[in-house]
């Protein structure tokens, strides 16, 4: 099954210009299965993520896309924003509580130097990032973003790789144009949330570029 594990709409993103039903609409005509709803530090309501998945037939999953302070991560299993959740500790004591699942969003950012992208550059910068606390608490790291370049997201699936980590594809999709560009594909059907965040744990997954 092929799952967009990172998708923002203008309902609940600022920065967003998809509507919740063009986004569904555009992943449809893209083959994918299902889409992932992560707004930024937003949790959808999950009755109203069962509400869009009924009205066209495709799966919709509720998660968030929280903003840390080291970093963004997607998080699966949760309801709702508690404060300390911008510490990515506490984020994570919350994720567990809960049986969730997290996974680090392109985790190239904040760790490649934007003004010095040579090998030796990131080569520096992958030794950093393996030693940054959040990606072994994470389920995952995003392997394939899709507003990410191709080197940035090799410095990502190196990290996972270095770190022993699973990694996941999502578009990052806030335009038309940007859906359908990665996925995530699962091994198992998935029909729920709580399916996938199973399958998240159990890592049976890798990313794809479409």
């Amino acid at each position: 099954m092929l799952i967009d594990l990172h998708t923002h709409t203008k309902r609940h993103s600022w920065d967003s210009t998809l509507s919740p039903d063009e986004l569904v609409d555009l992943a449809k005509a893209a083959h994918l299965d299902g889409v992932c709803l992560t707004e930024h530090d937003y949790f959808w309501d999950h009755g109203e993520a069962a509400d869009l998945a009924r009205r066209h037939g495709f799966l919709v999953i509720p998660g968030c896309e929280i903003t840390t302070e080291t970093g963004h991560v997607l998080c699966f299993g949760l309801e709702t924003y508690s404060y300390g959740m911008h510490r990515w500790d506490e984020l994570a004591a919350h994720v567990q509580q809960a049986g969730g699942a997290m996974v680090a969003a392109h985790p190239y950012r904040r760790q490649v130097p934007w003004n010095k992208q040579t090998p030796e550059a990131y080569a520096e910068a992958l030794e950093r990032a393996i030693e940054h606390p959040l990606y072994p608490a994470c389920t995952a790291l995003e392997g394939e973003n899709g507003r990410g370049k191709p080197a940035e997201n090799a410095f990502s699936a190196a990290l996972a790789t270095r770190l022993t980590l699973p990694a996941t594809g999502g578009s990052d999709a806030h335009q038309p144009e940007d859906v359908g560009s990665c996925a995530t594909a699962f091994d198992r059907r998935i029909t729920s949330l709580a399916d996938m965040i199973a399958e998240l744990r159990a890592g049976r997954y890798h990313p794809v570029v479409l």
